[in-house]
């Protein structure tokens, strides 16, 4: 019998349809998560904070696999899980297209100036002329990461008409490496930053880069807000040299109440909800668990298995 601990919100998502090989132990609290955690070999705990589900690890000294919804898994205790030989699979592609829809419409809220358009209707002001003017149709626009999330955001803003480049580690045909997106910087109108957070992509846009980029550009950040040093990032909007930024991510979260980027009116800010906008995530997590459930029961590979010494 193998024992599984999991989160009781998932209960009418997955109880019908476990093999009757895996035992659950469903917890309701994080007192009753602590007590179960001895016992488990799978775990899947979302939704948890990230600070019990480290207590919770370290007290799984028979953990083989733990599944995680996220598509970061920066929050978890990596070195500990390698260290363990405890096998990690994360929600890779399960936020992509949500989170390409967000990106869609923030570059186009952004593009057509719609802040002003609803203030206006709060006003009940009927506004003559358009607040924004800028098309997506043309525009040069850089996707810096190629996994799910960023290939989705790729192909919509393709088929609106943008002319998008992507950045990653091992470039394809017409595709810009590691070592080659920053020399080509002052291309693009747009940079949507959408790379998984690990030691190598942190600050990796800094005040250099906000240098290199096209004056007006606009910057979109989807990944983690350690990616950007926010410093820089307000000198440029204050410079202004840099059109604006769409940030779903920020550094710490929650911004506090008195950080400078809440009060520029070319900053969106959208508090890390894009993964979570959709009705389908615990559906489509549900489905993934289980067929990789089945297949860790006969011994074959899991998917989406995070390389636990690259963080992703």
């Amino acid at each position: 019998m193998v024992i599984a601990v999991l989160n009781a919100s998932l209960r009418s998502l997955i109880e019908s349809k476990l093999p009757p090989s895996v035992e659950p132990l469903w917890f309701e609290d994080r007192d009753h998560l602590f007590d179960l955690a001895p016992r488990a070999q799978i775990a899947w705990l979302d939704p948890i904070a990230p600070a019990d589900a480290a207590v919770a690890i370290e007290r799984m000294k028979a953990l083989k696999w733990y599944n995680a919804m996220s598509s970061g898994v920066d929050w978890l205790p990596l070195g500990q899980l390698r260290q363990r030989g405890v096998m990690l699979t994360n929600g890779a592609g399960i936020h992509a297209q949500s989170v390409a829809e967000y990106a869609i419409m923030g570059m186009l809220t952004m593009a057509k100036g719609w802040r002003d358009v609803v203030r206006a209707q709060d006003r009940h002001e009927w506004l003559a002329e358009p607040p924004g003017r800028r098309e997506l149709l043309d525009a040069e626009v850089l996707v810096i990461g190629a996994g799910e999330i960023g290939r989705r955001i790729a192909e919509i803003l393709r088929v609106i008409g943008a002319r998008t480049t992507v950045a990653r580690r091992s470039p394809g045909p017409g595709e810009l490496g590691s070592d080659e997106w920053r020399g080509a910087l002052g291309r693009f109108d747009w940079v949507v930053v959408i790379v998984p957070s690990t030691p190598q992509t942190k600050s990796m846009i800094g005040a250099a880069e906000f240098a290199a980029m096209k004056p007006g550009a606009i910057v979109v950040n989807f990944a983690r807000g350690t990616v950007i040093e926010q410093d820089a990032l307000v000198a440029a909007l204050d410079a202004g040299t840099l059109g604006g930024a769409f940030l779903d991510v920020t550094d710490p979260e929650p911004l506090p109440a008195d950080h400078p980027l809440w009060s520029r009116e070319n900053v969106h800010i959208s508090m890390h909800l894009a993964g979570r906008a959709q009705e389908a995530l615990y559906a489509r997590g549900a489905k993934r668990f289980l067929d990789n459930l089945d297949r860790y029961l006969m011994g074959d590979a899991l998917e989406h298995q995070v390389d636990l010494s690259r963080g992703y």
